[in-house]
């Protein structure tokens, strides 16, 4: 008996790994059988792995595109913020500097005027060798009255106007303020023309009314000064105010009136230098 054998011949053709991707391994092509056939499907299976490299080659270029594009713009976002947020520091440093300078030169003028008014209106009272005690003790205790006085005045307006009819202007105070300014500002002008009045009136005219007239205008204006630092520079910090920081009372006050600018307890405290006595 016969003993049929059949015989089939396995060619494995080695293909070295394609240089222009490190991420494609070695391609291997396994054909079968001999003659012509074998070599159509040998080209076919080398096109077939030369396409899927190609598209591997382009699936490859394309993510890296996007990681490069998404790269790029995330440090244009970044450059943009960054940029943002040094304009804002340049501006709030500039606000401060302006705020300062402006408190720096009133201050300093009203101080200056307030103290040649003072000396000028005890020198002129005491021409002619008389000292009029009774008129100088008044002017000295219409000041120090008057400025104890406008804590109470501005804790009533404060309450009664700024936070009721006159809201539309002092709610620029309870906002973030854009400028070294805001429209709350204008209660300070209001506040210094009756000051400005009385005093000019006292240091114009002699006699017992007009030294307290001059005494009650002083007051206000120590007062107003003591406000604008401890209100405008302590408290909302729109200037340095060196060692007044380091006073524990003012700390409190400085406390009192976050409290007040937190929305709670209705408001309360109104007032600024007895905050502390409403709160603590």
């Amino acid at each position: 008996m016969a003993t049929l054998r059949t015989s089939s011949s396995t060619v494995i053709y080695p293909f070295r790994r394609n240089t222009a991707s490190t991420a494609i391994p070695n391609s291997t092509v396994v054909c079968f059988g001999n003659g012509r056939k074998r070599n159509e499907l040998n080209v076919c299976m080398v096109l077939q792995q030369r396409r899927k490299n190609l598209e591997s080659e382009k699936e490859i270029m394309i993510n890296n595109s996007d990681a490069i594009k998404s790269y790029e713009a995330f440090n244009h976002v970044s450059q943009i913020k960054l940029s943002k947020s040094e304009e804002r520091l340049a501006k709030k440093k500039f606000e401060r500097t302006t705020y300062l300078l402006a408190a720096i030169l009133s201050s300093l003028g009203i101080s200056s005027m307030a103290i040649m008014a003072v000396y000028c209106r005890f020198s002129w009272q005491m021409e002619g060798g008389e000292f009029q005690l009774l008129e100088m003790f008044g002017t000295f205790a219409l000041s120090v009255g008057a400025a104890v006085g406008m804590e109470y005045w501005a804790r009533w307006a404060h309450r009664a106007l700024w936070h009721a009819s006159l809201w539309h202007m002092h709610e620029s105070h309870h906002r973030a303020r854009e400028g070294a300014f805001e429209l709350n500002d204008v209660f300070a002008v209001v506040n210094a023309l009756p000051a400005i009045a009385l005093l000019s009136y006292g240091f114009f005219n002699g006699g017992f009314v007009p030294g307290l007239c001059f005494g009650a205008g002083l007051g206000i204006t120590v007062f107003g000064m003591a406000y604008m630092f401890v209100h405008d520079g302590l408290v909302h910090r729109r200037f340095p105010v060196g060692p007044i920081a380091n006073v524990p009372y003012l700390r409190k006050v400085a406390a009192a009136h976050q409290i007040h600018h937190a929305d709670k307890f209705d408001g309360v405290p109104y007032g600024l230098f007895l905050g502390p006595q409403a709160t603590f």
